[in-house]
């Protein structure tokens, strides 16, 4: 008979070799210039994943390449962490109705379509996670989504979920122009921000009834969709992303998170070169975006391509975003070229689209940089990534090529043409499916 001890090695070393197989073949993208981010640009540059996770990066003379991985040469091209958008509308979603100024019960994620072309299109530019919103006509329009964008059948397969199963998202929230209709909706900015006050100063009486019940159910106050989404602000668990504007506008917005206490990030801020002193002392992120055909609304008229370089300076964490269907998301890349343009350095600007945008989504430690541990979502580029001649090759999330443009059907949706609007149609069914039916 086998002794224990001999047995339970011999077990061990089964399981072992079982978990290794069970393992998917590692990818090394090997001979690409490295922009990591976290880290200085290297040539010849080797990049390990395995199981949807970063492995290992650096130079390939310092870096390990496991025998077995499937080897990809990226010669000639930039490998890049994948884009985040800190502001997206792709996938249609439709939040709040007229009902109410007021919506935060509203969740985004139960009205966007998986399917929708333009969620391609964001993979063409090399987008790998948004924060997908409900839209700015309300000054709380509801709860937003995070997702990642992978080739999904249903939003299931693209949100996001904490450690603790929590779906990552933030409150958008919105001030300005956008938010001032008929009744119900407020007629001047003042009304606006006292509708805002009313409502949180409610979450936090409804926050304190349920804390003083102690868990007695006799005590606790009725169920409350808006306020439950207005308690997670308040307790730092949603982070407010606020739309707004005008100088004046922006500095309500720091007067209301001051007085409330809750979480903020500063979206589109077109007259942020106004106030950045503000801003910086606030310690808020700023969610910029950059146009190139500026126009469309009058407390708009003063933005400005140095924003982003006024605030860089002011010691302001900036990132950029898209706000698609206003900027096309395959242009992303394109709005910190025009930051640079303007007096931003390179390496905010690159860090604008990657990790910037991660700590405004309370994601930096599963995305934005090439880090071990972190998830496998990047691009290769075919050129410098603030070139205008420059085009998405391939874009990759944790470990899955989801757009490649040697691919005629990701080519069609990386530059237009019939068809390139279409619903995503291929993801319905897979070979074994298709058999079935």
């Amino acid at each position: 008979m086998i002794s224990d001890s001999r047995f339970l090695v011999s077990l061990a070393v089964i399981l072992t070799a079982a978990r290794a197989l069970a393992q998917p073949t590692p990818v090394a993208i090997v001979g690409a210039h490295v922009i990591p981010i976290n880290g200085p640009e290297f040539d010849n540059g080797v990049l390990v994943v395995q199981g949807g996770k970063i492995v290992s990066t650096g130079p390939a003379d310092s870096t390990t390449i496991p025998e077995n991985a499937q080897r990809i040469n990226a010669s000639g091209k930039i490998l890049m962490p994948g884009l985040i958008d800190s502001h997206s509308h792709i996938g249609s979603p439709a939040g709040g109705d007229g009902s109410s100024p007021i919506q935060p019960d509203v969740r985004v994620l139960d009205a966007i379509n998986v399917r929708d072309a333009r969620i391609q299109k964001a993979q063409a530019g090399g987008i790998t996670t948004a924060n997908i919103m409900p839209g700015s006509g309300h000054l709380l329009s509801g709860q937003t989504v995070y997702v990642k964008l992978k080739d999904g059948r249903t939003i299931d397969d693209l949100l996001i979920h904490l450690a603790d199963g929590r779906v990552a998202g933030g409150m958008k929230m919105a001030n300005g122009t956008n938010s001032r209709r008929p009744p119900p909706f407020p007629g001047t900015r003042a009304k606006s921000a006292a509708l805002v006050r009313e409502q949180y100063v409610k979450a936090e009486e409804y926050r304190d009834k349920i804390r003083k019940a102690a868990g007695d159910a006799s005590k606790m106050p009725s169920r409350d969709l808006n306020m439950e989404g207005l308690v997670e602000v308040l307790d730092g668990k949603r982070v407010v992303q606020f739309h707004t504007h005008r100088h004046d506008d922006i500095l309500t917005v720091l007067r209301l998170a001051n007085e409330f206490h809750f979480k903020v990030v500063l979206h589109h801020v077109s007259d942020a070169w106004m106030v950045a002193g503000q801003i910086a002392a606030a310690h808020v992120p700023v969610s910029l975006i950059l146009i190139d055909s500026p126009g469309g609304k009058l407390e708009a008229k003063d933005v400005s391509f140095a924003s982003a370089a006024v605030l860089e300076k002011a010691g302001v964490l900036v990132g950029f975003h898209t706000d698609d269907p206003i900027t096309d998301s395959r242009l992303l890349l394109r709005s910190a070229a025009l930051a640079v343009r303007a007096g931003m350095s390179r390496e905010k600007a690159l860090y604008g689209l990657t990790m910037a945008n991660a700590r405004i989504l309370e994601l930096q430690d599963r995305i934005g940089s090439l880090e071990p541990g972190k998830d496998a979502d990047f691009i290769l580029l075919s050129g410098d990534p603030l070139s205008v001649y420059t085009h998405v090759m391939e874009t990759w999330v944790e470990g899955a090529k989801v757009f490649d443009r040697s691919d005629p059907k990701d080519y069609l949706y990386a530059v237009g043409g019939y068809g390139a609007s279409h619903d995503q149609d291929g993801l319905i069914f897979d070979d074994e499916e298709k058999e079935e039916q």
